[in-house]
């Protein structure tokens, strides 16, 4: 069986313009899962997620696994990367008799881009419904907070390629927290209990106002493990969370 095929969204081949399908021998899922890679904005690769996605197709899911635009694209030209990389995942599963009903699962910066891409409007009507979103490690606000990472900081503002004093609204734009509105697909946050980067409180935040919104926010801390702690299974954490996001995903889709 071929573990995957790589479909480039563009006629001509453009870098990170690409994303990986793993079909089942026998599709038994009424949803599809798709997953975005972190790396910081600008490192990582869709085959990160490939122990995980082949894992999950084992169970009889569609999964497929997509990369961005790095050297330099700023964030939002990523987030337009995703939101037609899931297009052109959903045109594929409708022409093979599949239902484009999607869960997104993402981490870090993957996270963020996975988020902005479900919570903000894509530029043509997607083929698609997002059932559920799964992020871990995930920036929820792009406005700094009082004990940044200085790393983190630093990577936020090259993924936005303005200093955030000399536009501090296009930080806000960048925000998942400032696009939250009634009617959002269920949001499972996975987060790390040795997490530097991204503090509890500011998923408890997005959580709360989230749910004062009608919307479904489950939170789930992982003991013991680090920020970006799901890509294997070699980790009781890791076949946990694997094992939570199958749960989540199966209780939230569409009847």
């Amino acid at each position: 069986m071929i573990p995957f095929r790589s479909i480039y969204l563009d006629d001509s081949a453009v870098p990170g313009r690409i994303l990986d399908i793993f079909e089942p021998t026998a599709s038994s899922r009424d949803v599809a899962l798709f997953f975005v890679h972190g790396g910081g904005w600008q490192a990582g690769s869709r085959t990160g997620y490939h122990l995980i996605a082949l894992a999950y197709r084992a169970l009889g899911f569609e999964c497929a696994s997509t990369d961005y635009r790095m050297n330099g694209t700023k964030v939002f030209d990523q987030i337009t990367d995703v939101q037609e990389s899931l297009q052109v995942f959903a045109h594929d599963l409708i022409a093979r008799g599949r239902r484009p009903d999607i869960a997104v699962i993402g981490e870090s910066a993957g996270a963020h881009i996975a988020a902005l891409a479900v919570l903000t409007p894509p530029a043509q009507a997607p083929a698609y419904r997002v059932t559920a979103i799964c992020l871990q490690a995930t920036p929820f606000t792009f406005k700094p907070w009082p004990d940044i990472f200085p790393a983190i900081w630093a990577d936020m503002q090259r993924a936005i390629g303005t200093p955030y004093e000399a536009d501090p609204a296009l930080y806000h734009q960048a925000s998942p927290i400032a696009h939250l509105r009634s009617g959002l697909p269920p949001i499972f946050a996975l987060h790390a209990a040795d997490e530097h980067m991204f503090p509890l409180d500011l998923t408890e935040q997005f959580a709360t106002q989230a749910r004062e919104l009608g919307n479904t926010v489950e939170i789930k801390t992982y003991p013991r493990v680090e920020h970006g702690f799901f890509y294997n299974l070699d980790r009781w954490q890791q076949r946990e969370a694997f094992d939570d996001i199958l749960s989540f995903v199966e209780r939230t889709k569409p009847c």
